[in-house]
């Protein structure tokens, strides 16, 4: 295959992705024009029409459609092996982009990044934190790191990395003057603090008597970060369901109490998201090894 040829499937790829040959251009490091003109080139090679562009959309013609399946394959396998090429040194290098929830990244994952940056000096890290689940392919991700019960999207590869316990907890200072809470009903006559994201139920899951049940929360305070949350804990606001991490250290120096432990709900798990299950660059394997065994040594591991 020609390097132009190459140029041209990449630059599809990119305009279908992000449908603007504007923003195609920009992931690629050219100009809008230049984009246009690859695809042209590209149709004009193979002669047929791959996209119908009008003032204001661009849209698969059927042959594009069929073939964009084809070119993203076709330039997977070739970015991995020239990925293990470049590797065949045995140590990874160049640009690695991994998307991690924020809560996530500064409370568990920042203290152990010095550890991964000094071990692999030829990579470079970009992290993204964002709560919401990215498009790993149309924002050219390598991984993403998950914290959640189940995953959805099925076109994606999984690797469970670790589990994350979830705990119920409020301050000493707030509970002196809260009502009893022996089971999850209770909590009806608690101050709530509720994790709230866009498009999630407020409603927390617990476990009574060997079944599951969820209990409708409402709050005075809603927000999407676990680290506010944190904060009106410590200030004394209410009651919130979290991740251990969130306040492990909290629970440690008995600034919180944990509440209902009978109750508490399968842990999430800690996923590690790619795009492919078979020839991982060294890159993200190396990265999504890291933190598998960070979460082992700090009790989150599959085995604890």
């Amino acid at each position: 295959m020609a390097i132009s040829s190459l140029q041209g499937l990449r630059a599809f790829r990119a305009v279908v992705e992000l449908k603007s040959f504007k923003r195609a251009g920009t992931r690629l490091g050219l100009g809008g024009s230049a984009v246009s003109k690859l695809v042209a080139g590209l149709e004009q090679e193979l002669g047929v029409l791959l996209l119908q562009r009008t003032t204001r959309t661009l849209a698969l013609t059927e042959a594009g459609a069929d073939f964009y399946d084809s070119v993203v394959q076709v330039l997977d396998e070739t970015e991995s092996a020239v990925e293990r090429l470049r590797e065949r040194g045995g140590k990874p290098a160049g640009l690695l982009r991994v998307s991690v929830p924020t809560s996530f990244a500064l409370r568990w994952l920042g203290p152990r990044l010095p550890d991964f940056m000094v071990r692999y000096p030829g990579l470079e890290l970009n992290l993204s934190l964002n709560d919401r689940f990215v498009d790993l392919v149309a924002e050219r991700f390598d991984c993403a790191l998950r914290v959640s019960t189940t995953l959805e999207d099925s076109s994606l590869h999984a690797r469970r990395l670790g589990h994350m316990p979830r705990v119920l907890v409020a301050a000493p200072r707030y509970l002196k003057a809260a009502p009893p809470l022996r089971t999850p009903a209770d909590l009806a006559a608690h101050q709530l603090l509720v994790y709230a994201t866009t498009g999630t139920g407020n409603r927390w899951p617990f476990m009574a008597q060997g079944r599951q049940l969820t209990v409708p929360v409402t709050g005075r305070l809603q927000v999407d970060n676990s680290l506010m949350l944190r904060e009106a804990l410590l200030a004394g606001l209410g009651v919130t369901l979290t991740p251990h991490f969130v306040v492990d250290d909290l629970l440690a120096a008995r600034k919180l109490v944990t509440l209902l432990p009978q109750c508490m709900p399968p842990a999430h798990a800690v996923f590690g998201v790619t795009t492919q299950r078979r020839h991982l660059p060294m890159k993200v394997q190396c990265f999504l090894d890291f933190v598998e065994a960070a979460l082992r040594d700090s009790g989150y591991g599959e085995a604890a």
